[in-house]
């Protein structure tokens, strides 16, 4: 992964409320996060392993591997299982209204791919 894309996560999108960190580790296998909101717009690209988010409200799940981003606006409300080899992310908060309207996965986004 190339670094200047993880570091350029907050440009052009507002002040992130945190900057961009390594969040977990090796998360525990079958992890789960119950549904629940942020009051903040949610950034999330995955370096290593997998996580599926859930977005109830829409009856949709996005599976995200090594290389894919989240976009995930305030107040969505999401669940996420960690894969079975765990995940490693990266993470910016942004203050709300900096994103689109709706969770937008970009598969390949931190390899250059469209």
């Amino acid at each position: 992964m190339h670094p200047s894309r993880i570091l350029s996560l907050g440009s052009g999108h507002g002040s992130p409320r945190k900057a961009c960190s390594r969040i977990g580790g090796r998360t525990r296998r079958a992890s789960r996060y119950a549904a629940h909101r942020h009051d903040y717009n949610k950034v999330i690209v995955v370096t290593r392993g997998g996580i599926i988010f859930g977005l109830p409200e829409v009856g949709t799940s996005l599976p995200l591997e090594a290389g894919d981003r989240l976009d995930l606006p305030a107040g969505t409300l999401h669940d996420a299982v960690v894969g079975s080899r765990g995940v490693h992310c990266l993470e910016a908060h942004l203050e709300p209204g900096t994103l689109g309207r709706r969770a937008e996965r970009r598969a390949g986004w931190a390899a250059g791919e469209p």
